[in-house]
C-alpha cells in the first residue's frame, strides 16, 4: 500500500502539484461518496483510500485550506469563497464549481478519486457531469451510506471534546478514563452545540432535503450503490468493496457482509 498523498494539487488548486502522487492504476476508481453527518463517510473515505489508492477529494478540505493560503496564492474563486466564509454565508454553487474546475488535474489523476462533500445538489451533479465529460472521465459509482436517524443522533450526541487540547471522545465508543474529564489535560469536556440532539435533527432534515433528489438522480443513471453503515467501519468497507466489484462484474448482487 502506498503512503497517503499530500493532495497539494487539490488543496491549493492552480498550478500546484502533489509532492507524493498516487500510483497509476490499471482501473482507477472514480467515486462520489454520499452520507449524512455522523454516518461515518469520512472514515470510509480513509479506508477506501488505503484499499483503492484513490485520493480523498473533500471540498471541506479546500475551504479549510483557503484560510491557510497566503493572499498571493489564492485564486479569484478562492478569494470569493473566503469572503463568503468570513461573512458566515454559505458558499454559492457557482463558486464551489469554480473551485472544483480549477482542480481538473485531480479529476484526471491516474490514481482515481473519492469525491467527498461534492456534489450536494442535483444542480452541482449536473455541472460535475459536464466537467467530467470535458475531461473524458466517467464516474464508476456513487456510494451512498445509510444509517437510521436515531443511530446517527446516538453517534453524534455522544461526542465530547476538550476545549483546551481539542482531544475528542465519545461517551460510549471512546470514553475518557474519568467521566467528563480529559485524559490528557484534566479539563472538563464539552459537547458542541451542533452535536445536541435537537441541532442534529435540523442538520439531518437539511441534508435529506438536498440529498434525496441527488440520490434519485444518480439512481436513475444506474450509478448509486446504497450501503448500510450499521456495522463496524471494517465491515462497511468490505460491503462497499463487494458492491463495487459486483457492479464492475455486471451488476450481480453483492454477498452479505462478513460477520
Amino acid at each position: 500500500m502506498q503512503g497517503k498523498t499530500d493532495r497539494a494539487a487539490w488543496l491549493k488548486g492552480g498550478d500546484a502539484r502533489c509532492n507524493v502522487e498516487p500510483k497509476k492504476q490499471s482501473h482507477p476508481y472514480r467515486l462520489v461518496l454520499l452520507g449524512a453527518p455522523g454516518v461515518g463517510k469520512g472514515t470510509q473515505a480513509e479506508l477506501l483510500h488505503a484499499r483503492l489508492n484513490a485520493c480523498q477529494l473533500s471540498t471541506g478540505d479546500i475551504f479549510r485550506g483557503i484560510k491557510a493560503l497566503a493572499e498571493c496564492e489564492r485564486t479569484p474563486a478562492a478569494k470569493q469563497a473566503l469572503d463568503c466564509m468570513l461573512r458566515g454565508d454559505l458558499v454559492p454553487d457557482e463558486i464551489v464549481l469554480s473551485l472544483v474546475a480549477e482542480r481538473t488535474r485531480c479529476l484526471r489523476c491516474g490514481g482515481g478519486f473519492l469525491l467527498d462533500g461534492f456534489p450536494r445538489t442535483v444542480a452541482q451533479a449536473e455541472a460535475l457531469d459536464q466537467l467530467l465529460a470535458k475531461q473524458t472521465v466517467k464516474l464508476d459509482a456513487v456510494v451512498g451510506y445509510d444509517l437510521p436517524t436515531e443511530q446517527i443522533i446516538q453517534r453524534l450526541s455522544g461526542r465530547r471534546i476538550c476545549p483546551k487540547c481539542k482531544k475528542g471522545y465519545h461517551v460510549q465508543s471512546l470514553p475518557p478514563k474519568v467521566a467528563g474529564v480529559c485524559d490528557h489535560c484534566g479539563t472538563a469536556l464539552q459537547q458542541r452545540d451542533d452535536d445536541r440532539p435537537e441541532a442534529i435533527r435540523v442538520r439531518l432534515e437539511a441534508y435529506e432535503k438536498n440529498t434525496a433528489p441527488l440520490a434519485e438522480y444518480y439512481r436513475s443513471k444506474g450509478l448509486l450503490l446504497s450501503i448500510p453503515a450499521t456495522e463496524t467501519p471494517e465491515k462497511t468497507l468490505e460491503r462497499t468493496l463487494q458492491a463495487l466489484q459486483a457492479k464492475q462484474n455486471g451488476g450481480a448482487k453483492p454477498p452479505p457482509a462478513k460477520r
